[in-house]
């Protein structure tokens, strides 16, 4: 998954850059509120850590001229603890959820992993496919029971993969999603870290479709 952390105080963005890169997600930060708002609204995130004291512009503005322009990526928003008013405004400003300062890292991933399951289907932090066993809140990956070790770069694609399975990702999209950075993005690499998964998975897991991309299905499935 990709995360955008919007905050100001450099000692906590750098913790909750590694908390929740570690995690398995890709992660990129602002510390004003009018980087904050170009890159929500030019690039795709599929949640978004926002404070709401920022320079330039505030956070619940810049979460007001999203809504606006019917960016609709979960917002978990983090206050200060005796502001309560600026919680009910994030929420009518289109917040998903809230978090007072000073908080615990584990309930902030929690949260996180709360918003993210929201996306799609999955109703719990276990992903399934196959004999393939995703845990999202342990960060780790099962094959028929057994533990499956990857790379940071392996564990993200295979995330997007398994969030999405059945679905065509192109090598851009998952590119995208394993490179915090535009100069890191190269689609190339991809098909070295599908490669590496392929040697990992059990035989036809991920499906090459021609032009297009490639796409997660349950071996014997695949069309």
């Amino acid at each position: 998954m990709r995360i955008l952390i919007v905050e100001d105080e450099p000692t906590l963005c750098d913790q909750l850059e590694r908390a929740i890169t570690a995690a398995g997600h890709t992660v990129e930060c602002a510390s004003d509120g009018i980087t904050a708002h170009h890159l929500g609204d030019v690039e795709d995130f599929d949640a978004v850590v926002l404070d709401l004291g920022l320079p330039a512009l505030d956070g619940l503005s810049v979460l007001r001229r999203w809504r606006a322009a019917h960016r609709n990526m979960p917002v978990l928003i983090l206050t200060a603890r005796s502001a309560w008013h600026e919680k009910v405004a994030g929420m009518d400003a289109g917040a998903d959820d809230y978090l007072a300062k000073p908080f615990h890292m584990e309930e902030l991933l929690a949260r996180l992993r709360a918003l993210l399951r929201r996306l799609g289907e999955h109703a719990s932090a276990q992903w399934q496919c196959g004999p393939i066993l995703l845990d999202t809140r342990q960060a780790r990956v099962l094959v028929d029971g057994m533990p499956l070790q990857l790379t940071s770069h392996e564990f993200k694609l295979l995330s997007l993969l398994m969030q999405r399975k059945g679905e065509v990702l192109s090598r851009t999209e998952l590119s995208e999603h394993i490179y915090p950075q535009d100069g890191d993005r190269d689609s190339n690499t991809i098909e070295v870290f599908v490669g590496r998964l392929r040697r990992k998975l059990p035989a036809g897991c991920i499906e090459t479709v021609r032009g297009l991309g490639y796409r997660l299905v349950e071996p014997g499935c695949a069309e």
